[in-house]
């Protein structure tokens, strides 16, 4: 007993007030600290516009007041006469308060970037800036990923052999993921669209056979409300398996139609058609001429094919215009006296001589011929 007595040292109270006035000036010069630099922040964000000095204020507000009053207490216990096993105590609990304040700045700095990234989507596409559900999955995937580093980093620390640990983590990890492994497919896939970004949400897209406009993207499926008015939920894995087409994004859209004329109409006004097409469409200001020619001979028409641009990707937009050019149409040509073509059925008639009929000769006979002319139009 007398030898465990001299190897701890006794505390006296004249070692102890210092030790406790040290700990107060720490807390109190780490607070001032602090609210001197938020203070100097926040004059440099009024006079700059860049968000890095306003994210640093709040990054610095996360610090614990918890943390600070500790870091107090380990400053008074490193001035007392304390042996090396108290010393590797204090040691480690001053490694645990550095890593558990780095992972709250952490924490705080993945949230001020999720919620930047959210702002600047929201002004591009003039709504509120709220989080979507990937950010918020991408989110707590971070934080996750963050907070088990900082528990790892602590636990080797304290001596503890972490490796099996970290290799029973896998193995669990391996073994939920094969028994999730659906939904965890549409978790990525989810994590997919909100990095690679194939649409988003107001964008009207095509997938197969499904075309509507994007209401929400889950976790696990997408919502589309399509034009006949109900909503279609896919799975984010499977939607992203097809080929979408996203015309949100369409920018101009090129129209090609065709047009016939009878066989009646003479070379030249026949020559003089692609021009006056290029003319109509050169009058409109939302419309660029591509080419307009005379394409070929058809079973009762003179085929036209024409090609042009509309600077406009609204689908009504391009309805309203190829509405106009067609009535535009019909008036020129209808004062040049042209005529479009339209299905015909031509039937030869041969009349037989009493002497074939005798002889059971069947006349010749010309077989009858469906022309088609009609107007075609593709976009």
């Amino acid at each position: 007993m007398a030898r465990v007595a001299a190897s701890q040292p006794e505390v006296t109270w004249p070692e102890v007030l210092p030790a406790v006035l040290a700990g107060f000036a720490t807390v109190l010069v780490v607070k001032i600290g602090l609210r001197v630099v938020m203070q100097r922040l926040r004059a440099l964000s009024v006079r700059t516009s860049t968000p890095v000095d306003d994210g640093l204020v709040q990054v610095l507000e996360r610090t614990s007041s918890l943390l600070i009053w500790t870091v107090g207490l380990l400053v008074g216990l490193g001035l007392l006469p304390l042996d090396d096993r108290w010393h590797g105590r204090v040691s480690q609990l001053w490694f645990a308060v550095v890593a558990v304040q780095l992972g709250l700045w952490g924490q705080q700095i993945v949230s001020q970037v999720l919620q930047f990234h959210a702002q600047r989507r929201a002004e591009d596409a003039g709504t509120t800036a709220t989080l979507t559900a990937s950010a918020t999955l991408l989110g707590w995937g971070l934080r996750g990923a963050l907070w088990v580093v900082v528990a790892l980093a602590m636990l080797s620390n304290m001596g503890v052999n972490i490796t099996a640990f970290v290799a029973s983590l896998g193995i669990g990890g391996v073994a939920i993921a094969l028994a999730v492994q659906n939904i965890l497919g549409d978790l990525f896939a989810s994590l997919s669209i909100a990095v690679d970004k194939p649409f988003e949400v107001g964008d009207f897209i095509v997938v197969d056979d499904v075309s509507g406009t994007v209401e929400r993207v889950g976790l696990k499926t997408t919502r589309i409300r399509s034009l006949g008015g109900e909503q279609i939920v896919m799975g984010n894995a499977e939607l992203l398996k097809r080929t979408v087409s996203n015309f949100k994004r369409l920018q101009t859209r090129r129209v090609s139609f065709g047009f016939g004329v009878t066989y009646d109409t003479s070379v030249e006004e026949v020559s003089a058609i692609p021009p006056l097409v290029r003319q109509l469409i050169e009058a409109d200001p939302q419309l660029d001429f591509l080419r307009a020619h005379f394409k070929s001979f058809g079973d009762s028409s003179l085929d036209f094919e024409v090609v042009y641009r509309v600077n406009d990707p609204s689908y009504d937009v391009y309805m309203d215009r190829q509405q106009a050019l067609n009535l535009a149409l019909m008036r020129e040509l209808q004062a040049r006296g042209i005529s479009f073509a339209f299905p015909t059925r031509t039937v030869a008639l041969v009349r037989t001589s009493p002497r074939q009929q005798s002889a059971g000769a069947s006349p010749p006979q010309t077989a009858p011929r469906r022309r088609d002319g009609a107007q075609r139009s593709s976009s």
